[in-house]
């Protein structure tokens, strides 16, 4: 007589057979339903690139490469050029990413290695409370509050003592011979608005953007490490340099250019405070423009040859935006190669 095991083993066997089955196309349809939700970021970039790339297409068609290195923007004549807005975008990203840097490195540092535990909760709260904060309050705190600042304080001493020509014959800290330092900070603009004013409000607003990545990425850090560090003898700046820095320098470049992205796409802020004014000009106190912003003044005026201007604009804007990330990711990767060594 075959026993009761010997008699089920086919049955058994028959179940566990059709499990694997179900198990296996549930295993694909899982896949193929995160291969879609990855699918559609890609086609969702692609999608928005094509399409501003075929709305300005009257505008490169008509003005080709030189649209990319002229400064003309005038409507009446439907005479466009790119280069004002381009430069204005990236001069005031750099200006926010030079002074966004060191700040947020020392407020991360200061929120992990040096405040007492009361306080790190209440800074790290308000760091997160600024990141949520509109940018429209931003720009608007700077149309009426930090320009009419810069323009009765800080531009007439940038004026007085940094330009090769001060006003009311004071005598200049940076010499004749100069010339390029001194036209930076040279401008007859009455207004508070312009280039560097734009960049110090964008610095405030990716501070904590990067602050708040860089405090994570410094928490990832193990605590025996350091503690290893101090107990031979180092300083808190050694166990910073030495033992932090190296061990997440990776993350923290992704969270600078985390900031230089956000600041190189932001509108409300840099439209109210940059000036909108289509001129290139070597000063950093005379008023500009930028890519989002000039969209954000005139698109919804904007007709015929003007909109196909503005969509190549916005299709520029993709292509600095990229390249900016390209340049992370190869930064990234070389650090990573050189940490393979």
């Amino acid at each position: 007589m075959s026993s009761p095991s010997m008699v089920n083993a086919p049955t058994l066997t028959a179940d566990m057979a059709a499990r694997n089955r179900r198990d296996a196309r549930n295993d694909r349809l899982f896949a193929w339903l995160l291969a879609a939700c990855g699918m559609i970021v890609l086609v969702t970039l692609v999608g928005a690139a094509g399409s501003t790339l075929w709305g300005g297409r009257e505008a490169f068609a008509k003005f080709g490469w030189h649209f990319l290195v002229s400064t003309e923007w005038d409507p009446g004549t439907d005479t466009y050029g790119a280069l004002v807005p381009i430069f204005g975008t990236v001069v005031t990203a750099l200006i926010a990413l030079v002074i966004a840097v060191p700040v947020s490195f020392g407020i991360s540092l200061f929120l992990t290695e040096v405040a007492p535990n009361w306080l790190r909760s209440p800074v790290g709260s308000a760091i997160e409370l600024l990141a949520g904060i509109p940018s429209i309050i931003y720009g608007m705190w700077g149309l009426f509050i930090f320009s009419p600042f810069m323009s009765a304080h800080v531009k007439p001493w940038l004026v007085n003592y940094m330009s090769t020509q001060p006003d009311d014959g004071k005598v200049a800290w940076i010499p004749a011979h100069v010339p390029f330092i001194g036209k930076v900070f040279t401008s007859q603009y009455p207004f508070g608005g312009g280039v560097l004013t734009a960049g110090i409000v964008l610095a405030i607003m990716v501070i904590p953007f990067i602050s708040s990545v860089m405090r994570e990425v410094f928490q990832t850090v193990p605590t025996r490490l350091k503690e290893s560090a101090y107990a031979l003898g180092s300083s808190t700046w050694e166990v910073v340099w030495d033992i932090v820095l190296p061990y997440t320098r990776s993350a923290v470049i992704g969270g600078v250019f985390l900031g230089l992205g956000r600041a190189l796409g932001e509108t409300m802020a840099v439209a109210f405070v940059l000036g909108n004014a289509f001129q290139l000009s070597a000063s950093l106190l005379e008023p500009g423009s930028s890519i989002a912003s000039a969209i954000a003044n005139q698109f919804s005026e904007a007709v015929g040859l003007q909109k196909s201007a503005l969509m190549a604009l916005a299709f520029l804007l993709f292509v600095v935006t990229f390249i900016v990330l390209l340049i992370a990711r190869l930064m990234l990767r070389r650090l990573a190669s050189k940490e393979g060594r």
